[in-house]
C-alpha cells in the first residue's frame, strides 16, 4: 500500500536525520490518518485511492502557496513549498495512457455486462472507483462513452 511505504520513507528519513523530508511526510501521514479516521466514520476503508486524493490536495495546497508567495514577494517560502512539492509528487503515480485507459474500462464493461449507451452508470460508477486517482473523470466518461456507443 501507498500509505505503508510512506510510513516506510518517513521513518528512513528520521533515520537519516533528513528532518525536511521527515517534517513533510510526517504532515502526509497526519492528513492520511485524517481521512482514514473520517472514512472509517462512513464504514469504509482507506485504500490507495483514497490515499492518492490526500497527496494531491497537499499538492494543491503547495501550489497555491508557492503562487501566493511569490506574488507576494516572499520568494524564500515559495522556495520552501517548491522543496516540498518535489517531495510529494514522488508518491503520485502516472496517470494511465488513453490506450492502457481503454483496456481498463473494456475490462469493467464485461465485467457490469454493458451492452449499450444506457449502461453508462453502472460502468462509470465502477470504473470511478476502480481508476480512482489513475485517470481524470472527464477522461474516464469519454472513453466509457465512446466504447459504449461503438
Amino acid at each position: 500500500m501507498l500509505y505503508e511505504k510512506i510510513t516506510k520513507d518517513y521513518m528512513t528519513a528520521l533515520k537519516n536525520k533528513d528532518n525536511f523530508r521527515a517534517e513533510v511526510l510526517s504532515t502526509l501521514r497526519s492528513a492520511i490518518k485524517y481521512r482514514e479516521i473520517e472514512l472509517r466514520e462512513k464504514g469504509k476503508e482507506l485504500d490507495d485511492g483514497e490515499v492518492l486524493e490526500v497527496i494531491k490536495k497537499e499538492l494543491k495546497k503547495r501550489r497555491e502557496a508557492i503562487e501566493m508567495y511569490k506574488q507576494g514577494g516572499r520568494l524564500d517560502l515559495a522556495e520552501k513549498e517548491e522543496k516540498e512539492l518535489k517531495i510529494l509528487e514522488e508518491y503520485v503515480l502516472a496517470e494511465l495512457s488513453d490506450e492502457e485507459l481503454r483496456i481498463k474500462i473494456k475490462e469493467i464493461i464485461e465485467k457490469v455486462g454493458a451492452t449499450n449507451i444506457k449502461d453508462m452508470g453502472k460502468v462509470m460508477k465502477e470504473a470511478m472507483s476502480g481508476l480512482k486517482g489513475l485517470a481524470e473523470g472527464e477522461r474516464i466518461r469519454k472513453i466509457v462513452e465512446e466504447l459504449l456507443k461503438g
